[in-house]
């Protein structure tokens, strides 16, 4: 009796399964089951291309699903996310830029050249260590690094002599009033000549020159005048002096 009443169960048990709509229910669950299997490989290919740069790496992710059949898909999951990398592309990314950010704002922070210490924007001289930070802009009294070669603020060209940077601040004066000038040619020709030097004056002779070189000092004797009046002078005095003389001894001889 017993083994009827199992029987009987048996047969009911098969009658259910046998059923149109519980096959169909069945073949549902396959599909679907198929289904999750495909979409867990796709989303771990997918996952995979949001967390590696490395083109072939989501294809394995996606295979490694595949391989663990529909019946055993869940598995392959669970392998995965223990393998796959902690954060994604875009997270890694916003982590850089926010350490990015950090490493700038510190460095926005001034700090002294010689000692390290943080030191104010407007501070001239650091108090630790007395080194010299900035320096005063002698025109617009603004704060100006040490480095700069001019004032960023007031333009100041601390490199160019103040004499050269005058030069640039004297006005240009119009082209129109610089055509009514008079030209070099209009000037008469009295004020344009060259005024005469005056010839300078020989120094003396000093009296322990020798006297060759007094000599070669003396104008040529080509540059005296002629002396023919002074010898005809002597020589007319001496024929009248002659002349006197016989005068004088002619009466003394007649007597």
């Amino acid at each position: 009796m017993n083994l009827d009443f199992l029987s009987g169960i048996g047969d009911a048990i098969a009658a259910f399964f046998e059923s149109p709509l519980v096959q169909l229910g069945i073949q549902a669950v396959g599909v679907y089951i198929v289904i999750i299997w495909l979409a867990s490989a796709y989303w771990a290919f997918r996952d995979m291309q949001a967390r590696s740069a490395n083109p072939v790496i989501p294809y394995l992710a996606a295979a490694l699903v595949v391989g663990f059949t529909p019946a055993f898909f869940l598995l392959g999951i669970l392998v995965y996310r223990i393998i796959r990398p902690q954060e994604r592309l875009g997270e890694a990314y916003e982590r850089g830029l926010a350490e990015e950010a950090l490493i700038a704002e510190i460095e926005q922070i001034e700090h002294c050249a010689t000692c390290g210490r943080k030191v104010h924007e407007d501070w001239i001289i650091c108090p630790t260590c007395r080194t010299r930070l900035k320096r005063v802009c002698p025109h617009c009294t603004k704060l100006v690094g040490l480095e700069w070669s001019l004032c960023a603020w007031c333009g100041r060209d601390f490199e160019r002599r103040d004499a050269v940077a005058s030069v640039g601040s004297v006005p240009v004066r119009p082209l129109r009033e610089r055509a009514l000038e008079p030209t070099p040619s209009a000037v008469p020709a009295a004020m344009a000549a060259p005024v005469p030097m005056a010839a300078p004056v020989p120094a003396a002779v000093p009296a322990a020159v020798p006297v060759a070189a007094a000599s070669v000092a003396e104008p040529p004797a080509a540059a005296e005048p002629p002396a023919a009046p002074a010898v005809t002078t002597v020589r007319t005095t001496r024929a009248s002096r002659s002349a006197a003389g016989s005068r004088a001894s002619g009466p003394t001889a007649n007597g």
